[in-house]
């Protein structure tokens, strides 16, 4: 596309139409386009028979790389209404049998001047033209016209042929100068050629050396809603525009009309001429900004052509009108945090920001809900635009609501909020021994508690990846037998901690479950490192530390005692339970006979009991464990000890057989039965002791034959 210079809101451009580019030009700035009609005859004088629309002139609109040629389109504002450009007559544009052409009066006439490429250059503003053929030819000729293209003669600036390859005109009413730069040869230096062409003119031209000519298109007097006359010097007067030249003589503005106005955006025109709303544009559509009691300005399809001059006439039916700001329901409604994230720390300010697409603000009522059980509502949606500030006073996520109505509508809209604080404990609670391929439960402890903001990462036995919950409990089968680490990490805000616990599979255990005398609760200071100690002590007094037992936290004290089988039992299994239960046998008859007992502080003394017998680990009720975890070591210390505890047992099974032998062969002999049928020793802790190293001895000496 090409702007015709020094003729306002003209336009040449070629155009793709049916699989063929032509040449088009506009006198309204695009808002009409037309065909160029062709010359009615060539240089020769012949008649060119091209009629529109199936034939006419196009034009090639290249501009020159160089700055000093003129390209395939010359036009200068000191020369309106000269276009000088290179093209052919046909029906679409081609680059086979060009010519140059001319136009004097603004695209409505042309004329051919050349039959070969050539530059052009305007000399003193139009009123000479200087042409030179394209510098792939060698030349010592150029051309000049005095009468706008109409007769050319030749002259010789330089002796041997030039290739020019560029013209500097110095512009100026006393200086005119033009300078040729080419080479004689392509090995050649550069050539410069001076030509003062002040000489051709005769004299300084005067008013009757002027004519008038006015603007028109086709015609039409109005362009671009004005008359225009400009002065042009007469074609063939061999005078010189002085320094005070004007070109404008005068402009009258004309009554608007149709033409003078073109699609508004949004619209488009359709075949009978008239500007329709496109199929993407709602015409109804009012601006975002607009408000109750305000103005706003309603297209009626049209504008006016930019810089279009024109007054009256249809004016006023084509311009936009003001109409009032309609009141609309709210719409878009948006609910964003300041700083664009999800998360915020506990007890930080949070700053929400209301953002409404549409709708009157001014009577739009705002409802925010922070999720928490607190709420502000605004009547004014202005008053949001700094935020509103909000502190949360617990850890979870937050569904914060945000509603907007007013008489004709509402909207809502809603956000997930993840308030959080660092993570500064974690404990996992796991049941110490579990059954082969049963279900079992597993909890993480977190403090402080976050509820549902808390990443769980779970390895469980010889997993590599974890398994990623929400939610601090987790089920388990386990498959095989033997000891299984679980780790569990947690990650809350920017902090993440593990724990790990170890657990005993077996297809199979007796535990028991053990109390002790009140008087115990009294020294209960409810610690994991009390509980140990107890722990050991119950162990001593029975074994000598081959049983591990558990004790309970809170009040009243409790603790249970585990009995697991062999690691490898080739006995079989039944033979592996009846070991069990003979172990759980002596033990039973020990604590019903009151025998374990153990001393807290000198004169106080506890007495451990047996309160029932258990096929599996209880659960634990404490209110500060979750009530789906079965009953948990108290302390890491346990874990340590619990493959030792297992290790030794497995070993003294078979001491405890025999110790089963020997224990009922002395029982009568020691003090005898108390009631008919009750054959459990009664004795004291120290006879049991004593007694135990006696049958200790023997069971040694009966292994030792066997």
């Amino acid at each position: 596309m090409h702007p015709v210079a020094g003729i306002k809101g003209m336009l040449i451009a070629n155009k793709r139409q049916d699989n063929q580019v032509k040449t088009y030009m506009t006198y309204n700035k695009g808002r009409d386009w037309r065909l160029l009609q062709a010359p009615a005859a060539n240089l020769d004088g012949n008649e060119i028979h091209c009629i529109l629309p199936f034939c006419s002139l196009h034009l090639q609109l290249q501009m020159s790389e160089n700055p000093y040629l003129s390209g395939t389109i010359s036009t200068k504002s000191s020369a309106p209404g000269i276009i000088v450009a290179t093209g052919n007559i046909g029906a679409e544009l081609s680059y086979n049998n060009v010519g140059m052409y001319i136009s004097s009066d603004a695209g409505n006439s042309w004329r051919q001047i050349f039959e070969e490429e050539h530059n052009v250059w305007f000399l003193d503003k139009g009123g000479a033209l200087i042409a030179v053929k394209q510098p792939s030819v060698p030349t010592r000729h150029l051309w000049v016209s005095f009468d706008e293209g109409r007769q050319w003669t030749q002259h010789s600036f330089s002796l041997v042929p030039l290739f020019v390859d560029g013209v500097l005109v110095e512009a100026g009413a006393e200086n005119q100068i033009m300078t040729f730069f080419g080479h004689f040869s392509h090995r050649s230096e550069w050539q410069l050629i001076k030509i003062d062409y002040k000489s051709i003119f005769s004299r300084k031209c005067t008013d009757e050396d002027y004519d008038t000519w006015h603007l028109h298109n086709q015609g039409e007097p109005c362009v671009m809603g004005q008359k225009q006359m400009y002065m042009k010097r007469r074609p063939g007067n061999y005078c010189m525009l002085g320094k005070d030249y004007s070109r404008i003589l005068s402009a009258e503005s004309c009554i608007c009309r149709a033409h003078d106005f073109e699609c508004d955006y949004g619209y488009e025109r359709r075949s009978d001429g008239n500007c329709r709303p496109a199929f993407w544009f709602n015409p109804s559509t009012v601006s975002r900004s607009c408000s109750q009691g305000q103005n706003y300005l309603n297209s009626t399809g049209y504008r006016k052509v930019v810089l279009n001059n024109c007054t009256k006439g249809v004016k006023e039916m084509y311009t936009a009108r003001k109409q009032q700001c309609p009141n609309r329901p709210p719409k878009g409604l948006l609910l964003t945090t300041k700083d664009g994230k999800l998360t915020a720390n506990l007890g930080s300010n949070v700053t929400f920001l209301v953002h409404l697409d549409e709708g009157d603000s001014m009577r739009t009522n705002i409802q925010l809900d922070f999720g928490d059980g607190t709420a502000v509502s605004y009547s004014n949606l202005s008053w949001t635009e700094e935020g509103i500030k909000h502190v949360y006073k617990s850890a979870g996520i937050f569904r914060v609501t945000a509603l907007a109505d007013n008489t004709l509508g509402s909207d809502t809209t809603t956000l997930f909020l993840h308030v959080t604080c660092p993570v500064e404990h974690v404990q996992l609670l796991a049941p110490f021994v579990v059954i082969k391929n049963k279900e079992v439960n597993i909890t993480a402890v977190v403090l402080p508690s976050h509820p549902r903001t808390v990443t769980y990462f779970w390895w469980l036995g010889n997993n590599t990846e974890p398994v990623i919950t929400l939610d601090g409990s987790i089920s388990h089968t386990f498959s095989m037998d033997g000891m299984h680490t679980i780790t569990v990490q947690v990650a809350a805000a920017n902090a993440i901690l593990q724990d790990t616990k170890t657990i005993a599979v077996k297809e199979f255990f007796k535990s028991l479950l053990l109390s002790f005398s009140p008087n115990l609760d009294e020294f209960n200071p409810d610690i994991p490192e009390w509980r140990q100690d107890v722990g050991r002590v119950i162990k001593k007094a029975l074994l000598q530390g081959q049983l591990l037992v558990a004790v309970f936290p809170g009040v009243p004290t409790a603790a249970e005692l585990f009995l697991l089988p062999h690691k490898n039992q080739s006995e079989g299994r039944k033979k592996s339970e009846e070991e069990l239960e003979q172990v759980s046998n002596i033990i039973v008859s020990a604590l019903n006979q009151n025998l374990v007992e153990f001393e807290v502080k000198p004169g106080i003394r506890v007495i451990v009991y047996n309160t029932q017998l258990t096929l599996a680990p209880l659960v634990d009720s404490n209110p500060r464990h979750s009530s789906s975890a079965m009953l948990m070591l108290l302390s890491v210390v346990f874990l340590g000890l619990a493959v030792f505890l297992i290790y030794k047992f497995k070993r003294k099974i078979p001491w405890i057989n025999i110790y089963a032998e020997v224990n009922q062969e002395k029982e009568q002999e020691m003090i005898g039965s108390v009631g008919q049928g009750d054959s459990t020793p009664k004795i004291t802790l120290s006879e049991f002791s004593t007694s135990k190293e006696l049958m200790e001895k023997e069971v040694d000496a009966r292994v030792k034959s066997k």
